[in-house]
């Protein structure tokens, strides 16, 4: 667990619009096993000491230690995931917008996340909130399958068309509202959110294994970053950090 204390406090804007969305063609039922490949190479490009630049600074020296979490995070090409115009902005501190009023999320805020979770390779992972592809990319590759919901519907049909040319094949994408997760394909051995609501959505911890985390910001104008831990007989919370989100839209402003 990182301590609050010994970390810059990240600001995190993600904006999630309301839409009526439909779901994404996808394969029927659980991803099969020969899809479960990730790229075969490590992106070497002129943006690679950047990376290794950005995983030392940013991220390291913030207290993330996961080898598995650090070698996402030297791997995956952020620049991709960023509008031309941006670009050569990629691996700064900080987020970048990637158009309908949305942001592809700082690098540590990424890392730390993934972190939370306590990946240890072969897991089923859902994520709440595809925006860019990015943390779902950085998710597949440790976790064996990556579901990843977005309710914007432009921005999941680009973050399936990029995740594919990249050659992710662990990977299915759905515009949805993500309040419901996604029962189909639960349990779940994490999931990850990336906007707050005010409570922690009950459908959500019911698609968890036992065992398994929900790493979300949680609270309205004070949010806390923070660990579910489902067990036998409840939920486990932890806070990580003092965060700021962008507010959960569609099913959980009602709630």
């Amino acid at each position: 667990m990182v301590k609050a204390s010994h970390l810059w406090i990240p600001i995190l804007f993600v904006l999630f619009l309301p839409l009526s969305c439909k779901e994404l063609k996808h394969s029927k039922g659980s991803l099969e096993k020969e899809a479960q490949m990730k790229p075969d190479e490590s992106y070497s490009d002129i943006y690679t000491e950047e990376r290794e630049s950005m995983v030392k600074s940013q991220i390291e020296a913030r207290g993330v230690k996961d080898t598995l979490v650090l070698s996402a995070m030297r791997k995956v090409p952020r620049h991709l995931f960023v509008p031309q115009s941006w670009r050569d902005q990629s691996y700064s501190d900080g987020p970048l917008p990637i158009g309908e009023g949305q942001t592809i999320s700082q690098p540590y805020i990424v890392a730390l996340m993934t972190e939370l979770l306590n990946l240890k390779g072969g897991e089923k992972v859902l994520e709440i909130g595809t925006g860019s592809g990015y943390q779902a990319a950085i998710l597949a590759e440790i976790a064996k399958e990556v579901y990843t919901i977005e309710i914007v519907c432009s921005l999941a049909e680009k973050a399936e068309k990029r995740l594919k040319e990249m050659g992710y094949k662990n990977i299915v994408v759905r515009c949805a509202d993500g309040y419901q997760g996604w029962k189909e394909h639960a349990p779940f051995d994490g999931v990850i959110v990336t906007a707050a609501p005010d409570h922690i959505p009950q459908p959500l911890v019911d698609q968890l294994k036992v065992g398994g985390r929900l790493v979300i910001p949680v609270g309205e104008v004070f949010q806390e970053l923070m660990v579910v831990i489902k067990t036998e007989t409840g939920i486990k919370k932890m806070n990580a950090i003092p965060v700021r989100f962008v507010p959960m839209t569609g099913e959980a402003e009602k709630r």
